[in-house]
């Protein structure tokens, strides 16, 4: 909401609205023009107010919400008005996938800026170099687009990217089979498509008439501080790029100075004996991507994760799966589950660490007393490397953890 938003008003509209507590991106929307409140009520929907954009997350009770639509206003979904935006574009890019959009959308985005291309993007993460994650200027309009709501069949693409497609979000938009025809349309709606050849994007795109289908098994870029699926991600932005008319060469040169995503494969903390890196994962085959990564950069370190299960839904549909995999590591702790919109759930962390065996520990209480717990019985003589993994609020026990490790060391 928050990069769309920045958008519209580059571009002109009057921008008002809410969230729900203060924060820097609606402070950044104040510092644009914009008309931002703390709190949702009905006050905030101003009189002169034409369109109403609300994210898929807010119910048809939130105040603002049931008012506009009791005054008969126009009411887009997030991923419905970021089609309006593409669709004023000549070459809009998007790019639709169950892992990597993020990466993918602010690799490509990096790659055309920096051949001297303007473009306007729409990133969905923060970068590390402190970049905006949206800009609005160019013929070309990168942007990633969700299927967790299946908003991405609002966007007719003048070429599409689709890095993979899982079953992730099955549950928000009524079963598997509707999720993938929804992919499939998307498919259908771009001009032309780069997908990784994998068994199910390769039924839902078969007959795609100008579709490209890149192999598992091409050379990803792949420097040091990139490796794994993010040097796939990288793949399928320099494939892109050549589609937009920059030469692979240029697109691999630009792409050693991108700066990251944050909250993807981010070092936060090193030293011989302690390191502490975050990841997004939260669906398990980036769990397990997430996990081969770090025991191949990492092969002598004492493996410790705190995962935090994102979703109930999710949580229960993949449990066996995640058990299985939080077995890699040497120890684990699981963090209360984040529960993304409005959501409880039959199954918890402590299930899921139960599931693990011995080596997992479920965490209670504030952020402070989950970080000490998570210090202790740290193993001597070997280097600790600490991997905290998740796409919800986990990532708040970071300052507490880097806190207490240098109290410590």
């Amino acid at each position: 909401m928050g990069p769309l938003a920045l958008i519209m008003a580059a571009r002109g509209a009057r921008i008002s609205g809410s969230d729900l507590v203060d924060n820097k991106f609606t402070q950044m929307l104040r510092r644009a023009g914009a008309e931002i409140h703390a709190g949702h009520h009905a006050s905030n929907l101003v009189d002169t107010v034409t369109k109403v954009v609300y994210s898929s997350a807010v119910s048809r009770d939130n105040p603002e919400l049931a008012l506009a639509l009791e005054r008969g206003l126009p009411a887009l979904r997030r991923g419905e008005m970021l089609g309006e935006v593409a669709a004023t574009y000549r070459r809009p890019v998007a790019i639709s996938g169950s892992h990597g959009k993020t990466t993918i959308t602010a690799m490509l985005s990096h790659i055309i800026r920096g051949a001297g291309i303007d473009c306007g993007y729409l990133i969905g993460g923060k970068l590390n170099a402190g970049n905006s994650s949206a800009a609005g200027d160019g013929d070309i309009f990168i942007t990633e687009v969700d299927e967790s709501d299946g908003t991405h069949v609002f966007i007719h693409p003048w070429l599409g990217i689709v890095p993979n497609v899982e079953d992730d979000h099955a549950w928000s938009v009524g079963g598997e089979e509707q999720l993938f025809e929804n992919f499939r349309r998307f498919g259908s709606q771009c001009r032309s498509l780069i997908y990784l050849e994998q068994p199910t994007p390769r039924r839902l795109f078969a007959e795609h008439p100008h579709a490209t289908a890149l192999s598992p098994d091409t050379p990803s870029f792949d420097p040091v501080e990139f490796g794994g699926f993010l040097g796939m991600d990288a793949a399928l932005a320099i494939a892109a790029a050549a589609e937009l008319g920059i030469a692979e060469e240029d697109a691999r040169r630009i792409l050693h100075s991108f700066p990251g995503v944050a909250r993807r494969m981010t070092l936060h903390a090193a030293s011989p004996e302690r390191t502490v890196i975050e990841d997004y994962a939260h669906h398990p085959a980036e769990l397990k991507c997430s996990l081969e990564l770090l025991r191949q950069r990492y092969p002598k370190h004492h493996l410790r994760v705190v995962f935090q299960p994102h979703r109930y839904a999710r949580l229960e549909k993949y449990i066996e799966e995640f058990a299985v995999l939080l077995r890699i590591p040497d120890s684990v702790f699981i963090a209360p589950v984040f529960a993304a919109w409005v959501e409880t759930g039959r199954i918890g962390s402590e299930q899921l660490a139960g599931k693990i065996g011995p080596e997992a520990a479920a965490l209670t209480g504030s952020w402070p007393e989950q970080a000490a717990r998570v210090w202790e019985n740290v193993p001597s003589g070997v280097p600790l490397l600490l991997a905290v993994i998740g796409a919800g609020d986990v990532d708040q026990i970071i300052p507490e953890l880097i806190s207490l490790s240098a109290n410590n060391a």
